[in-house]
This record gives C-alpha cells, sequence and structure tokens, in this order.
C-alpha cells in the first residue's frame, strides 16, 4: 500500500515521472493562454442612472435632455454606454421613440 508506482496504471516516462502529459503546472498552463488573467483594463467607475439620482421623469418634450442619450447620426446609446438602469433605459427609449414622431429630434442625421 505504501508504493503507488505498482497499483498506477499510467504509462511511466524515459526520465522517470509517471505524469502524463496531458498534466502541467498551473504557471504551466496559465502561460500558454488557456484562461490567463486580463491585463491593462484597469479600475473603472460605476455608471449610475441619472434618472434614479436626480429623481428626473423621462419626458419627450425635454428635447435636450434627450440629445444626451442620442448618438450625432441619431441612435439611441445602450445602458453600458450611459449608464442608465434598465427601467429607465426602457422609458428612455419611449420617449426618443415619441420625440422624433413630434420631430422635435431626427430620425438620422443628414
Amino acid at each position: 500500500m505504501s508504493d503507488t508506482r505498482e497499483n498506477d496504471s499510467r504509462p511511466v516516462r524515459p526520465d522517470g515521472e509517471g505524469v502524463s502529459e496531458t498534466r502541467k503546472d498551473p504557471e504551466e498552463r496559465s502561460s500558454s493562454g488557456g484562461s490567463a488573467p486580463r491585463r491593462g483594463k484597469g479600475f473603472f467607475k460605476k455608471k449610475v442612472c441619472k434618472f434614479c439620482t436626480q429623481k428626473l421623469k423621462v419626458d419627450y418634450k425635454d428635447v435636450d435632455a434627450l440629445r444626451r442619450f442620442v448618438t450625432e447620426r441619431g441612435k439611441i446609446l445602450p445602458r453600458r454606454i450611459t449608464g442608465t438602469c434598465a427601467k429607465h433605459q426602457r422609458v428612455l427609449a419611449v420617449g426618443i421613440k415619441r420625440a422624433r414622431a413630434l420631430a422635435f429630434l431626427p430620425y438620422v442625421a443628414k
């Protein structure tokens, strides 16, 4: 029972090690590119919802506020860029679409 080599069914390498080729040290595995941690990303500030923090209401008539959430080409900016919460992003999209229908905001840039 003290000798584990007798019961081991793995092939023995020429250098005498009983470790198969697929097993590697953790240092070797991380350097091969599999699941290495990302570097250079840095620290980023968590974006907060402007409508939640300042208790603002989304109004389709407030064109200046809505322009902040639309690109120069007329596209609605996503949540990950603006930092709005899901609830207010849905309301914001409806407000932008209403403002477009009433010609307060353009559908596309010229």
